[in-house]
Parts: structure tokens; C-alpha cells; sequence
């Protein structure tokens, strides 16, 4: 792990591994509260309300002038209210620590810019997290499932599906609006897009194996079977 502070703006960069994932983070004082996935559905913390479509509407534009695909845009939620945005470039699916801080920068100025135009998305105190997927990252678009088919994934649905609302199960791409799941003991699942949850790839061997890091500086060693 490297981290590095940068006190006079309070930057904080965390390149973390053996996650391979770089995280950046921007602390400052602003009015804050956000949302759960990629839903859009509404936040609430004590009165306040935010729409993270909204929001997500908002930041997409400041990735994709960078080159970089949006990922996830999530609240998390407790004392230390952190807003994340999840980010990668489309040929490497990570992004570096540089690209982290490039789009924070971004981010900051253009959440600046609004809350003096009177405009401010959040009405809190909070901390902006910039940070690349991982190896083990979210699954929030439909073209992730084939993108990683043959992955092994941990799926959460909010209605059941053969009288289950989770899967562990290897991906087997989609069709249409349905991702195919191929359970070990149900055989071949179908899930609408629209009934997930979440949805994460679950750290095998194999899926380090297919994920190459863009550094390995600092890194631990891991070992990989087959």
C-alpha cells in the first residue's frame, strides 16, 4: 500500500493492492448525503433527500471528458459520510493513481462551481472518494455481464427468483435484458436486469489470473493456481 497526504487541499491517495484497485480521496467541508448502487433511487439521512440519478447525471459528463467509462456512483453512509465515484478507462477497465486524482480535481472543481451557483447536489458535510473497480469489482451495467462471463459472481435480487434471492454463480452472459447465471445446482438462470440488487465478482484464482494490473509497484505477491 502507498498512501500520500497532500495537507493544504486534504488530498489523500491510496494506492491500494493486492486489490490492484487506486483509490483517491478529497476531504473538504460541504453540504452532504447520496445514495445506495446504481439505482437512482433517493438517499435519505435525517431530512435530506438527494437524487443520485441526479447526481450520477452530473458526473458522468466530467468522466467521459476524461476518456474514462463511470463505473458506480454510491453514498456510503455513517458519521463519515463519503461519496464514491468508481471509474475506469474502457481499454484497461482500472484506472492509475494519476487518473484518480485528474478526475477527483475534476469532480471537486465542478461540485465547487455548483454550490456557488447556489446549486450544491448535497446539503451535508462529506468526503469525495475517487477509486478504480478492482479485481473483485461491481457489476452495475448489463454489458459487465459479458464482458466477464465465465467469472464466478455473488448476484442480490430485491424479488426472488426459484425462491432465491442470492446466486454464487459462474456468468454467462445475457440476452437482452436478462443476464444468465449457470448455477451448480439449478443449471442455467435467467435474471432481469432490472431485479438486481447488486452484483459483484467473486475473487477466484482464475480471475486474478485474467486481471492484469497496470502497475505492480509495491505490490504483494500473489499466487495463482493453473
Amino acid at each position: 500500500m502507498i498512501l500520500c497526504c497532500h495537507k493544504s487541499q486534504s488530498w489523500i491517495y491510496e494506492l491500494q493492492f493486492p486489490d490492484i484497485g487506486s483509490v483517491v480521496r478529497s476531504e473538504w467541508k460541504r453540504s452532504g448525503s447520496i445514495a445506495p448502487w446504481y439505482s437512482g433511487k433517493p438517499y435519505r439521512r435525517d431530512k435530506h433527500l438527494v437524487d443520485l440519478t441526479a447526481l450520477t447525471q452530473l458526473i458522468e459528463p466530467e468522466a467521459k471528458a476524461l476518456g474514462f467509462d463511470l463505473v458506480r456512483v454510491k453514498m456510503l453512509g455513517g458519521d463519515d459520510l463519503t461519496l464514491q465515484v468508481m471509474a475506469e478507462r474502457p481499454e484497461t477497465r482500472q484506472l492509475n493513481i494519476d487518473d484518480c486524482a485528474t478526475l477527483s480535481r475534476r469532480l471537486s472543481d465542478m461540485l465547487d462551481a455548483l454550490e456557488e451557483a447556489g446549486n450544491d447536489p448535497i446539503e451535508e458535510a462529506y468526503r469525495l472518494e475517487v477509486s478504480s473497480p478492482g479485481i473483485d469489482r461491481p457489476l452495475t451495467r448489463i454489458k459487465d455481464f459479458d464482458d466477464w462471463a465465465g467469472h464466478q459472481a455473488r448476484i442480490n435480487m430485491v424479488e426472488s427468483v426459484n425462491d432465491r434471492k442470492q446466486y454464487k454463480a459462474v456468468l454467462a452472459g445475457t440476452d437482452g435484458e436478462a443476464i444468465l447465471l449457470d448455477d451448480p445446482k439449478m443449471g442455467r438462470v435467467e435474471v432481469e436486469f432490472s431485479n438486481l440488487r447488486s452484483a459483484k465478482l467473486v475473487l477466484t484464482d482464475a480471475l486474478i489470473s485474467a486481471t492484469m494490473p497496470l502497475s505492480s509497484d509495491g505490490a504483494d505477491e500473489i499466487e495463482t493456481e493453473g
